[in-house]
């Protein structure tokens, strides 16, 4: 069953002159069809201004189509009577830990959420632990937040998703602000909430080899969905994705280079261990 669908979705942003009157129209979405089943970790690609974060806030009604429709668990976006439903169903996480993150103890921070849904207090309890334990924050429960770096933060973050208990997260360009030892640790809590929680994970960016293990990828430009495939296939197409602007994985590109020089590897290499196994079967 698809948890996300959109079907001819189209989003428009508008500008108006002084006295109201629309001055200039600019298409951020431009017919996007994405669909993503429950269980899946499916990353969306492009550079700045593909409209990839325009559609994340679709997915829980922060912005409504212009054209098509959105639906989560299959309810429509638009249909106010399900607001509250589809927004429990998906958790958003934003670039910004520092945004999201209102407590002054960290597993107050992860409550606030359950008790603003109404959650017993001993249940509350319950979701913070697990939560954070999903995310290896478990230790820090009791730190402030100011204290963490922003790799810590950004799982707290999750966390705080996380105990509302939705059927899918939505991560927007959550590494973005983060230096490499940060990225590597929301891209494994990411991970883990998959693999072992069986969490439904859409994964937006723009770092390539975030995205190596997604079950699908989509890649945008110009508000389109240009390209789709397992990370393998969209991988491959290492020209196009150039000319999109966009890098492959680090041992995709020297694979895609030893083999101009003819070695012949195959195309879509993702990690450095299948890069070196496919070398020494060329010797």
């Amino acid at each position: 069953m698809d948890i996300v669908s959109t079907k001819d979705l189209v989003f428009e942003y508008i500008r108006r002159d002084d006295e109201g009157n629309p001055s200039d129209v600019t298409t951020a979405l431009d017919h996007v069809d994405i669909d993503v089943k429950e269980g899946e970790f499916v990353g969306i690609l492009g550079h700045n201004g593909s409209g990839k974060s325009t559609f994340a806030k679709h997915l829980n009604a922060l912005l409504y189509p212009s054209g098509g429709t959105v639906f989560v668990g299959g309810m429509d976006t638009k249909d106010d009577d399900k607001l509250w439903d589809i927004r429990s169903n998906i958790g958003m996480v934003f670039q910004n830990p520092d945004n999201q993150i209102i407590g002054q103890v960290v597993e107050e921070d992860v409550g606030f959420g359950p008790e603003n849904l109404g959650v017993p207090t001993k249940e509350i309890w319950e979701r913070v632990e697990e939560s954070l334990k999903a995310v290896g924050m478990l230790e820090f429960r009791k730190k402030s937040p100011n204290k963490l770096s922003g790799g810590q933060k950004q799982r707290v973050s999750i966390a705080g998703v996380l105990a509302m208990h939705p059927k899918c997260i939505v991560l927007d360009e959550p590494t973005a602000m983060l230096d490499p030892s940060g990225r590597k640790e929301v891209i494994r809590a990411a991970r883990g909430l998959n693999d072992v929680e069986k969490m439904t994970v859409i994964l937006i960016t723009h770092y390539m080899d975030e995205v190596v293990h997604a079950d699908r990828l989509f890649v945008m430009d110009k508000g389109k969905v240009v390209m789709q495939g397992t990370p393998r296939e969209v991988f491959s197409r290492v020209e196009e994705l150039k000319a999109l602007r966009l890098d492959v994985p680090g041992p995709t590109r020297i694979a895609y280079e030893l083999k101009k020089k003819g070695i012949p590897l195959p195309d879509g290499i993702l990690t450095a261990e299948e890069l070196v196994r496919e070398i020494e079967k060329c010797r």
